[in-house]
């Protein structure tokens, strides 16, 4: 697909200032610290559906071992929507776990929103891979794990996403500030795509 970076005008797509932001993107890119930071420089709120499961279920590395990872999927599934619901009309920035984007109701909200994936390679999280040792999708050759699953994922990135953030240089606070940016240019593009409704025009 056509890739519509950070730094250039995305494609236009119906849209509103006033819709949730999803960030997505695979694990460790750093979601929820850019996530946390984009809702600052917004004022809006923020929404990690990965810590929400985790305060009302426990753990994800308990309710793999002990519920196995279909569970998890629906406990994951229903946060996601209920954090998009919740957040209809607002900008409120939602970061979704790496692989809620392969759940197809998920997709079909994501349509209600901006979303924003979050471009990497294995070199850029394989330090933090290193010190989070608790993900349990990615037990034994953690580097591994994680390139497979990102193939697999990529793609599905790539087709949901309204907007894509390289994230392989910068720091936490600058990455925000590039998405807000791109965020803004992404909202004019849309409105300028929108043609003016019939009761607005002047009548000479």
């Amino acid at each position: 697909m056509p890739e519509r970076n950070a730094d250039a005008p995305p494609a236009a797509r119906p849209a509103s200032e006033h819709i949730p932001i999803v960030l997505i993107g695979p694990m460790a890119v750093g979601k929820s610290a850019i996530g946390q930071q984009l809702a600052q420089h917004l004022g809006s709120a923020f929404v990690d559906t990965d810590a929400v499961v985790v305060a009302q279920h426990g753990s994800i590395a308990e309710i793999f071992a002990s519920r196995g990872e279909h569970a998890f999927r629906e406990l994951e599934a229903r946060a996601v929507a209920r954090a998009i619901e919740e957040a209809r009309g607002s900008r409120t920035v939602i970061s979704l776990g790496g692989g809620a984007v392969l759940d197809s109701g998920t997709q079909q909200l994501l349509g209600r929103c901006t979303v924003v994936y979050l471009e990497c390679d294995a070199e850029t999280v394989a330090e933090r891979i290193a010190r989070n040792s608790g993900r349990p999708l990615l037990a034994g050759d953690a580097m591994g794990r994680w390139r497979t699953l990102f193939a697999t994922r990529q793609p599905v990135y790539e087709r949901l996403a309204d907007l894509v953030l390289d994230v392989r240089s910068g720091s936490v606070h600058e990455l925000a500030h590039r998405l807000e940016d791109a965020l803004g240019e992404h909202a004019a593009a849309n409105a300028a795509a929108v043609p003016a409704p019939a009761s607005t025009k002047e009548v000479e």
